[in-house]
């Protein structure tokens, strides 16, 4: 169960396990690379953290390693079984092949071939369950009940949190001058908690603010109660962040140390994928993209100008052929947005 020791006491012990992750044993430090076209077109500094070069393509393999290399001989020998809609299935794969560890992957039915491939090329048994992850999750749950095997969460373990928050000590470490603000994708909650921690107890001032799809908004649905809800039901184009309910253990950090949620369209999400591959030339997957999308929404609604402002590169697992579909709806959302700000711009043009 979650720690309900005090706001300080709780980031403390979280600073002190992500400094304690031995995630670098497979995952690599990723650059936070400047974006000039959108820094420019946003009148402020925008940092991308390239989490999308990590060996699995996604930050999830910094949280499954660092959960895998705590378990105990014996959990070791019996194996582990979790839930994903990819990302986190794949890092587990790719952990558990590191260390010796049978591995069986619930994926929901509808998760992209490219994800199923990747975690069967590592060598864990992937199972297909589901029409979406909560489904998913209640059938890993009954196979490692059955089994004896150790459930591994995909967010919801304290050990999961800390391996995600290296991706802040990174970023601090990366960018020591003025930051304002670090936008995250947020699904189950484990990425978010984790930076929340470590950047809420060094560096306060930062501002932490999560980006959800709007069809699977569970932690702006739990903040706004005052407590965990679970969503009817979820959208499933932004696959990798498909939750319909907020993990606990980042449910307590989350409470008190993200400063703002934001909620993005799918449309938002194919114009961001664009606007990061204008400036990288790499594609990003949808969930990938919901930092970036947030920070184009925050520009525009608070017009802020000349600050800094980081966004969680978070994956770029994407079958092609969704390609066509992204690209075409990015168009649309490109011309109603040009649509809408031209008289904005004409009635600043008259100003001068």
């Amino acid at each position: 169960m979650p720690d309900h020791t005090p706001g300080p006491d709780l980031l403390e012990s979280y600073v002190k396990k992500i400094l304690a992750a031995p995630v670098y044993d497979l995952a690599v430090c990723t650059p936070l690379q400047a974006a000039p076209a959108l820094s420019q077109a946003l009148g402020n500094q925008v940092l991308l953290k390239r989490e999308d070069l990590q060996p699995t393509f996604s930050f999830k393999i910094r949280g499954a390693y660092n959960r895998l290399v705590q378990l105990t001989p014996a959990q070791r020998l019996r194996g582990v079984v979790t839930a994903s809609a990819g990302n986190h299935a794949q890092g587990v794969a790719l952990a558990a092949r590191e260390l010796g560890i049978k591995a069986t992957i619930v994926m929901p039915c509808a998760t992209p071939e490219l994800k199923v491939l990747g975690v069967r090329s590592r060598g864990a048994n992937a199972v297909l369950h589901g029409e979406s992850f909560p489904f998913a999750l209640a059938h890993a749950l009954r196979l490692a009940e059955d089994s004896g095997c150790t459930f591994v969460s995909p967010f919801d373990d304290p050990h999961v949190i800390a391996g995600q928050g290296t991706v802040a000590m990174e970023i601090l470490r990366q960018h020591p001058g003025p930051l304002h603000a670090i936008f995250v994708p947020v699904g189950g909650g484990g990425l978010i908690a984790g930076i929340a921690a470590y950047v809420k107890y060094l560096r306060p001032e930062i501002r932490i603010i999560g980006v959800e799809s709007e069809h699977s908004a569970c932690l702006h649905a739990a903040l706004a109660a005052g407590e965990r809800v679970v969503l009817p039901s979820v959208g499933t184009f932004a696959d990798g962040v498909a939750v319909a309910q907020i993990g606990a253990y980042g449910f307590e950090v989350c409470r008190n140390h993200v400063d703002e949620v934001l909620t993005v369209s799918n449309d938002q999400l194919c114009a961001a994928i664009k606007d990061i591959y204008d400036d990288t030339r790499s594609i990003t997957e949808p969930s990938g993209a919901l930092a970036v999308a947030g920070i184009k929404q925050y520009v525009a609604r608070t017009g802020a100008c000349g600050q800094t402002l980081v966004a969680i590169d978070s994956g770029a697992n994407i079958n092609f052929d969704s390609l066509r579909h992204v690209a075409e709806r990015a168009a649309v959302y490109d011309a109603a947005y040009s649509a809408t700000a031209l008289p904005t711009l004409a009635e600043a043009d008259q100003t001068r």
